[in-house]
């Protein structure tokens, strides 16, 4: 069951400063995108896909102003204050990947047999232009990222996959390096593309541009 790259996660503190990050880093602006009612949050997106990386997008993720409090923690360790500080200190940045794999339910059981904590599978949506995008996400309870931030989110989309309606950007991945993955994970997640290491950050991708190559590495 091999897992590929679906998507890289920057975390912006409005979204308004992740599409300014994204026209000044990358020479493009991202599409619109939707709000996760589930979560809190909202998002814009960026097709990137490239030789090797097909279906693959970038998104960016805000906590939504205008949402009513989740009622549980964020993703992607969205409600940690220290992260909060940072975003607001240092702007947007490349923070997580998210795999792409057609059972998100069996992965679950084969990480917690390694010793991971990857989440509970979460059924959640977000409505579109184009109509309602359906999928299952692995997330913990705590909206923490097991591995100390480097175990990769498992999604497992249900119908359209979302860049079927996002049109082309001249904005293409070239390379991703997946840190901090102990040797059993790697083999469990069989990684297609991907490249994946013991050590080093998280997320490492290199993108070709119109603003040229540009390598981008997640921070703690």
């Amino acid at each position: 069951m091999n897992c590929e790259l679906d998507h890289l996660v920057v975390l912006a503190d409005t979204l308004a400063h992740g599409a300014a990050w994204c026209e000044a880093t990358l020479g493009v602006a991202p599409g619109p995108g939707g709000r996760h009612a589930l979560m809190g949050t909202h998002n814009r997106v960026l097709r990137i896909d490239g030789d090797g990386f097909a279906q693959a997008y970038l998104e960016i993720v805000a906590i939504d102003p205008d949402a009513a409090p989740p009622g549980r923690a964020r993703w992607f360790g969205m409600d940690d204050p220290a992260q909060q500080r940072q975003l607001r200190r240092n702007g947007p940045r490349l923070a997580h990947a998210v795999l792409r794999t057609p059972d998100a339910q069996q992965l679950h059981h084969g990480l917690g047999t390694l010793g991971c904590q990857p989440g509970r599978a979460l059924k959640i949506s977000r409505e579109t232009a184009s109509g309602t995008l359906h999928w299952c996400m692995l997330v913990r309870d705590d909206g923490a990222i097991d591995l100390a931030g480097h175990l990769p989110t498992l999604i497992q989309w249900q119908g359209m996959h979302p860049t079927e309606a996002m049109p082309a950007s001249p904005v293409r991945l070239q390379s991703a390096t997946l840190g901090g993955l102990p040797a059993p994970v790697r083999e469990l997640l069989r990684l297609r593309g991907l490249s994946g290491h013991d050590t080093g950050p998280a997320v490492t991708v290199t993108l070709d541009t119109p603003r040229g190559a540009v390598t981008l590495h997640s921070t703690p």
